[in-house]
């Protein structure tokens, strides 16, 4: 049995860019990759492939790894912490100043699941309390 499993970093990432700025539905209308490292090389602590803006204002960065790559969300990261658990998708806080969401993209099929979390955060946004 052939194992077509997507498990290289940068192929994930590219792949979850081509769903943020290739999908005009639902809430990744608001969407947009921006600031993009073309030729970013992966590395074990994650370096910065591209930053993921939302009306024009950077919600979060994607970083790839040479087997993963991982979305850092500064906004909205109760509720992506939260939205990401609920999709099975790894997910651990960073306690930086400000604090930080890690959302882990471990493979291909996980990109639709953390496109999911973008727009639960999006939606979050959008509410008046936010």
């Amino acid at each position: 049995m052939v194992d077509d499993r997507i498990t290289d970093g940068r192929r994930i990432a590219e792949l979850l860019s081509s769903e943020i700025d290739g999908r005009e539905d639902g809430e990744l209308a608001h969407f947009a990759v921006t600031n993009a490292d073309r030729d970013v090389e992966p590395t074990a602590d994650g370096a910065r492939a591209y930053d993921i803006t939302r009306h024009d204002e950077r919600i979060g960065r994607a970083f790839v790894h040479d087997d993963r790559a991982h979305l850092e969300l500064e906004a909205g990261q109760d509720v992506a912490a939260e939205a990401a658990a609920d999709v099975d998708l790894r997910v651990r806080p960073k306690t930086t100043q400000p604090p930080k969401t890690l959302v882990f993209v471990e493979s291909g099929a996980e990109v639709k699941r953390a496109t999911d979390v973008l727009q639960t955060v999006s939606r979050r946004l959008e509410e008046p309390d936010a």
